[in-house]
């Protein structure tokens, strides 16, 4: 399951990075201690815009880690949409870093036999799944259809000229199982209820905050990096 851990999964690297950052004028100066000392003051640093420079500036010798990037580029663009929440970019940073990993597509059931490819074969699967199995499987397609409608939308759309489901199907695949998986009982063991209730009825301005992000803030090539998708 993926839940909102970017911000704790910060390395020893991205502290480095952040008070490099933040020293380069005095006054913003900070150190280890400021950065630790509350979760307060850690987002608010989080949120500094010399950070936001810093990354955008596609330096490739930044040293962070993906967790980071995600979580200070998303918490911008999310911010330019009024959408203020720091659990909830958390989240949507996690979903990110998790789904740029190839290997985490195919298979959201590590125990269950075989690989799935298709949204179809995911919903399909839900006839014959426990309910503990369609949570993780509603789960995932909400985040994938997040994660390609997000970033890779244009994507979506070339391949929906040729037949495949448009970005407007895997929307409402999107916002629909966040709906549901919101309203089940694993979500609040999770600590997930309030962010799936979020991110079903915010789907649509999500989206169009994160293809901000694949257009103005990150450099990724289609080509190179957009994954099979479902």
């Amino acid at each position: 399951m993926i839940r909102a851990t970017a911000r704790a999964r910060f390395t020893a690297a991205d502290f480095d990075f952040v008070i490099r950052c933040l020293s380069k004028e005095r006054e913003d100066a900070v150190t280890l201690t400021e950065l630790f000392q509350d979760e307060a003051s850690r987002d608010a640093i989080l949120d500094h815009e010399l950070l936001v420079r810093a990354l955008l500036s596609h330096d490739p010798h930044l040293g962070v880690s993906p967790q980071l990037y995600f979580y200070v580029l998303t918490r911008r663009v999310l911010m330019e949409v009024d959408i203020d929440d720091r659990d909830l970019t958390d989240y949507i940073a996690s979903v990110l870093v998790k789904f740029m990993q190839a290997s985490h597509l195919a298979n959201p059931l590590k125990r269950m036999e075989g690989s799935f490819i298709y949204v179809s074969d995911l919903l399909l699967a839900l006839r014959d799944a426990t309910p503990s199995q369609s949570f993780v499987l509603r789960a995932h397609v909400g985040n994938y259809s997040l994660f390609a409608t997000g970033l890779f939308l244009d994507n979506l759309e070339r391949r929906s000229r040729r037949g495949a489901p448009d970005p407007e199907f895997y929307e409402e695949m999107g916002r629909m199982n966040y709906r549901i998986v919101a309203g089940m009982p694993q979500a609040k063991q999770c600590q997930l209820t309030a962010i799936y209730e979020k991110l079903g009825q915010q789907f649509h301005e999500i989206r169009l905050a994160l293809n901000n992000l694949a257009d103005r803030l990150l450099n990724i090539d289609d080509d190179t990096h957009a994954p099979r998708l479902m």
